[in-house]
């Protein structure tokens, strides 16, 4: 949850309105009461104050200037689309700005490290004339670029709150942004984890797993799943649990977790046992703590060796992103012709 803090009881619709108003009548000063107004208001809307104020929050995000706080209103979108909001009406604005600030903090990156200086802490708190100085002679810029920076994590919730909860979304907006983020999340001064991983996920993706213990080809469509021990969970639930591959087929609570629409509340003490190796074509392993984007393209098709395990392995059940539901399908089991072909693109080692 975005938000966890008790705060005093205002109608949040009166506070939007009110923010609307002023930012359209472009006053300062009574923007910054009313914006006050709607964080304080936020927690204790009702669900249908949220559903209407989400859309119309993140409406409000391009008014914002680039030096004010508009990943805070992002935030405030983000927890509206969590209590029931649409995430679609909400998504735009708030992945906008996720790309504008991804840009501007690899601007600053660039414009940092040109002088030979190691990239500094993402902290408000060190942001002084001397710092921006180092940005260039354009102090609205520099402003810009040190607080892209600096605040660049505060759009994950948001952003979360609306990829997890719509296929539309993440189609329309993670290539896009995807590579964006992984520039940025290089540079090792950011916890961008949880971002990269959501604009990662495949969503109705056709995947050719080829089971090298059975010599057996299958095609499985992968939807919803957020990283591969999620991945490992249900492979096992379609090709053990539907007995295509000898092994032992998770249990019913651990495909439960990964694959239910309502999300655990809290912490499982569900635990899944490993049954495969994940390997790519050429033998390179898969780790469960990678994605399925990991999975290298073979001629167009993303391509999967399971081998048998090289040593037990557990885990527990529960699922990346809570409110993202998993699911693996078997699509159909290969013949052995066309499953030699998939073979012949594989390392004799795997």
């Amino acid at each position: 949850m975005i938000f966890n803090k008790k705060r005093e009881a205002v109608r949040l619709t009166a506070a939007v309105s009110e923010l609307e108003e002023a930012v359209a009548a472009r006053d300062g000063d009574r923007t910054g009461r009313a914006f006050g107004a709607v964080m304080n208001s936020a927690e204790s809307a009702s669900d249908a104050e949220c559903v209407d104020a989400g859309p119309r929050l993140a409406a409000l995000l391009p008014a914002f200037p680039p030096t004010g706080p508009r990943p805070m209103l992002a935030m405030a979108a983000g927890y509206c689309v969590e209590r029931g909001a649409d995430p679609p009406a909400c998504a735009e604005p708030i992945l906008d700005g996720v790309r504008r600030d991804l840009l501007d903090a690899a601007e600053f990156a660039r414009r940092w490290t040109a002088r030979g200086d190691e990239l500094p802490a993402p902290d408000e708190d060190v942001i002084d004339d001397a710092f921006l100085a180092r940005l260039g002679d354009d102090d609205y810029e520099a402003t810009r670029l040190a607080l892209a920076w600096c605040s660049l994590e505060q759009w994950q919730p948001p952003a979360l709150a609306v990829l997890c909860r719509s296929t539309e979304v993440r189609r329309r907006h993670a290539s896009g942004l995807l590579p964006l983020c992984r520039a940025v999340e290089a540079l090792d001064r950011h916890d961008l984890k949880c971002l990269s991983y959501a604009l990662a996920v495949l969503d109705d993706e056709p995947v050719i797993v080829l089971h090298r213990p059975t010599g057996q080809g299958f095609e499985i469509r992968l939807d919803g799943i957020g990283d591969n021990f999620q991945l490992h969970t249900l492979l096992a639930h379609v090709l053990v649990g539907g007995g295509h591959v000898p092994g032992t087929a998770p249990s019913p609570e651990s495909v439960r977790l990964a694959t239910s629409p309502e999300p655990a509340e809290g912490e499982s003490d569900a635990v899944a046992t490993g049954v495969f190796e994940l390997l790519a074509p050429d033998g390179t392993r898969l780790w469960n703590e990678g994605l399925p984007d990991d999975i290298p393209l073979v001629q167009g098709r993303r391509l999967l060796v399971l081998e048998a395990p090289s040593y037990a392995r557990t885990w527990n059940a529960d699922r990346f992103f809570p409110n993202l539901p998993g699911r693996a399908e078997l699509i159909r089991v290969l013949p052995p012709d066309e499953t030699q072909k998939w073979y012949a693109h594989t390392s004799p080692t795997t």
